[in-house]
């Protein structure tokens, strides 16, 4: 007999995002225009699920393009976008190749090259060998921009006297961490230039806010989502600082605490951006087997954003 009951505050919204869903859209239009198998350069989203899911469906999967065995099938560039030295190197190959990049990423490469091109120093604020990160810098001739991760390393920056200096973020970052970065050198480069909108991702910001919204009143949070996904890990991060100390992470590999749950009377959950809503659902039955379950949605927002995938692939 189940007796113990647990309420689960579910956060809304949580999971794909449009930059996402796209990605994962273009892999499947591939396989269905082209025919199996499909190159893709890095897991297209960093969840180890729907990469399984799209590697059984004749996706595979590459870290770099000189591991494509054979060069007259497509290969697709990661959500997280790539360095202009990976096109430039399919090019050398003779590569049909797809461009998965999310928009809003793009849109930071876009305005580093044009703050690059009006004369600009560029610090980028993000962490370091993500592969947003890699991509973003290597739009940018080496040295013209340099990487912040941490308010340490924003505090010893150190700039040559008289050079115009802007930055940019990576779009995953915690929006609370990174507030406090830009205003440690905004207090120390005061003309410092900024994005005219916000480099975070509104996904990002939505699922943090979410999380922030009910953390509180949790006594464990689970973020479902990969390690190396740094919304997720970010996800956990937000949750702790808000409110819920006991925040975890939930990846393919971990086991679900019962132990720890069973002291619980209130539970939240979340996932990262690149999580499948069928890992939530799982989670969820694996603690109904255990507990009599309350579930409650809190949603903050509801989000419409839709990303087309480009139209050689219609």
């Amino acid at each position: 007999m189940k007796e113990k009951q647990i309420k689960i505050l579910l956060s809304a919204p949580r999971g794909f995002c449009a930059g996402v869903e796209r990605a994962i859209e273009i892999v499947e239009k591939s396989l269905k225009k082209f025919g199996s198998p499909v190159y893709v350069r890095h897991e297209i989203v960093h969840n180890k699920y729907v990469v399984d899911d799209l590697r059984k469906k004749g996706a595979i999967f590459v870290e770099e393009l000189d591991e494509i065995e054979d060069k007259s099938r497509p290969v697709i560039f990661s959500a997280h976008g790539v360095p202009k030295s990976v096109p430039a190197q399919a090019d050398n190959y003779n590569l049909n190749y797809i461009d998965a990049t999310c928009p809003l990423v793009s849109k930071v490469h876009r305005e580093a090259e044009n703050l690059n091109k009006a004369g600009f120093h560029i610090i980028l604020i993000g962490h370091k060998n993500h592969p947003e990160v890699i991509g973003t810098m290597g739009q940018l001739p080496v040295g013209s921009i340099d990487l912040i991760q941490d308010k340490e390393e924003a505090q010893n920056y150190d700039l040559e006297n008289g050079r115009k200096l802007a930055y940019v973020t990576q779009t995953t970052l915690s929006v609370d961490d990174t507030k406090d970065i830009i205003e440690i050198l905004k207090k120390r480069y005061p003309d410092i230039k900024e994005p005219s909108k916000d480099d975070i991702c509104y996904a990002t910001t939505n699922r943090q806010m979410a999380v922030k919204n009910i953390a509180k009143k949790c006594d464990m949070f689970f973020v479902i989502g990969s390690r190396n996904s740094s919304n997720s890990v970010r996800l956990v991060e937000v949750a702790k600082n808000s409110g819920c100390e006991k925040a975890y992470l939930v990846h393919s590999e971990s086991e679900v605490p019962y132990d720890d749950i069973n002291k619980c009377s209130t539970i939240g959950i979340s996932s990262g951006a690149s999580a499948p809503d069928i890992l939530v659902d799982d989670f969820i039955n694996q603690l109904k087997q255990k507990f009599s379950v309350i579930t409650e949605e809190i949603e903050i927002i509801k989000e419409n954003v839709i990303f087309k995938v480009p139209n050689k692939l219609n």
